[in-house]
């Protein structure tokens, strides 16, 4: 009987755990729902896109319509291809149709729609959110690349480059610069001036040029996994050094409030003072700036994939697309090769707008 009486106490709380959490979850969704009311239609805008290149990363074999490696040799640099509603008599084969494409001058690689035949288009057909009756026939929504492969699905396959490297970047570099920053400037003495002259002298260095050299000194014929990771890890261990700097200041001037002082007297030790009270007080400004500094992950991954030392080939990422680009012939001939650099541009702005949204409503002053 008394063991019996000694688990109810703990069935009893694991019975409370769901009725407990419920309202927390349904408090912070009608937080999130007054916050995008509050929103203005640039920051909704924003953030609606960003969950659509999220979404593209995460269900990229769902949503290209082809594999993204795969060369159809017959219709290099093949322009997009218009769609047409088919009538209703046709609707069993698909709701759109597009003429196929053939090449009509090889020289000057120029294209005419076949209208002798049509390429119907369906939707959530071999596991794709829209493909072809036939991969062999393809539907090129924006283009292909100069090998014959399809733009739109090498864009939705580079995105889990170039979507994911801003957040594991972030992730990595502010996890260091809030906890060597925090510790910095809470200790302060000898350590904090030795951590404070490190990261002048990593901030000093041309980012940019230090980021090609590191770089530059990647094996060849390193998978595209081990390259996207150690791109990331150049990126965070440069950007790293200038953030700390800023919460070394804020930690410093956190140490000295009063529940600062009372942790102590009641014989916390540092490290719990330092992550329970120095960090938290510090969140604010480093989910603001760590926002802002996602686009500069992008950018300087795609700058170094279009130079050629990210990823490679056959890999896609934003800033690879973008290599045929660089030849104004190739520009003025074929525009629809810079539709990546429209994504990159889509991106980057989001995370601004999203960033000055929350630097405005995380202000105190804005707060209620």
């Amino acid at each position: 009987m008394p063991a019996s009486h000694a688990t109810m106490p703990d069935n009893h709380a694991a019975a409370l755990a769901p009725a407990t959490r419920a309202p927390r979850v349904r408090a912070l969704l009608d937080g999130l729902g007054r916050e995008w009311r509050r929103a203005s239609w640039v920051v909704r805008l924003s953030v609606s896109c960003l969950l659509v290149f999220y979404f593209m990363a995460a269900a990229s074999p769902f949503v290209a319509p082809y594999d993204p490696i795969r060369q159809y040799r017959e219709l290099p640099d093949c322009p997009p291809m218009s769609l047409h509603l088919a009538p209703p008599a046709q609707w069993a084969h698909g709701f759109f149709y597009a003429y196929p494409m053939r090449m009509s001058d090889a020289a000057a690689r120029i294209f005419t729609p076949d209208r002798t035949r049509k390429t119907y288009l369906r939707f959530f057909h071999h596991g794709h959110l829209f493909t072809t009756e036939s991969p062999g026939e393809p539907y090129f929504i924006m283009g292909s690349d100069g090998l014959g492969r399809d733009l739109f699905s090498r864009i939705v396959y580079g995105a889990r480059v170039s979507m994911c490297v801003g957040l594991i970047g972030v992730l990595i570099s502010f996890s260091l610069g809030i906890t060597v920053g925090a510790f910095s400037g809470y200790v302060g003495g000898l350590t904090d001036n030795l951590i404070m002259r490190w990261s002048e002298i990593e901030m000093s260095l041309p980012s940019f040029y230090f980021l090609l050299a590191l770089a530059a000194v990647i094996p060849a014929g390193v998978s595209p996994v081990m390259t996207f990771f150690v791109i990331v890890a150049i990126m965070s261990f440069i950007s790293w050094a200038g953030f700390a700097r800023i919460i070394r200041g804020m930690a410093a001037s956190v140490r000295s409030r009063p529940y600062v002082e009372a942790a102590r007297a009641l014989g916390a030790s540092r490290a719990r003072v330092i992550f329970l009270h120095v960090i938290p007080s510090v969140l604010g400004y480093a989910i603001v700036a760590a926002t802002l500094s996602i686009p500069g992950f992008i950018l300087g991954e795609s700058a170094l994939s279009l130079l050629g030392l990210g990823i490679q080939e056959p890999a896609a990422s934003w800033g690879n697309l973008l290599a045929q680009a660089q030849d104004v012939q190739n520009l003025a001939r074929y525009p629809w090769i810079l539709i990546p650099g429209v994504f990159i541009f889509l991106t980057v702005m989001a995370f601004n707008f999203l960033g000055d949204h929350l630097r405005d409503r995380l202000d105190p002053g804005n707060l209620g």
